[in-house]
């Protein structure tokens, strides 16, 4: 097996992912489960269960994290974006930023952390907050956020 690289950390069923199996990365989610909404099968299947706010391996581990967290508030039982991506607890501000320290601690010095964000209930200046990392750089448009950070770098 190859060297893991990369850690997505949230991958959720790796819709942004062009190739879904990688061996350069590991695909982590804290669920592993199958849904049939509506029309839409959808599979969250990680290469291990994991928790974004207490990643279990070590320091410096990773050259890249991909921090792709939950970003509804609340969502019906059978919502396919819920399906897809989870829900935040109410205790979303803490969370995010537990997730944040997670993410950095495991990168390698100079790495660099990939943070996706949609915006259709909480605004990214809010989840921004929730960190003392500031990003070097990402897109400011649309609803949908991709934003960079390197460690040690602000």
């Amino acid at each position: 097996m190859a060297e893991k690289l990369i850690l997505d950390a949230c991958c959720g069923s790796r819709m942004f992912w062009f190739q879904q199996h990688q061996e350069h990365t590991l695909f982590t989610d804290i669920r592993d489960e199958e849904f049939d909404v509506y029309d839409k099968h959808v599979a969250v299947h990680p290469d291990m269960l994991s928790d974004f706010r207490d990643i279990p391996f070590a320091d410096e581990s990773f050259y890249m994290v991909v921090f792709d967290p939950p970003h509804l508030k609340w969502a019906g039982d059978k919502s396919i974006m819920k399906a897809q991506y989870g829900e935040l607890s109410k205790a979303w501000p803490d969370d995010l930023r537990r997730g944040f320290n997670e993410c950095m601690r495991v990168l390698k010095p100079n790495g660099t952390l990939i943070f996706k964000w949609s915006e259709c209930q909480v605004p990214l200046k809010e989840v921004l907050n929730c960190t003392d990392f500031k990003p070097l750089f990402g897109n400011k448009r649309g609803d949908t956020h991709w934003l960079v950070f390197m460690k040690g770098v602000s």
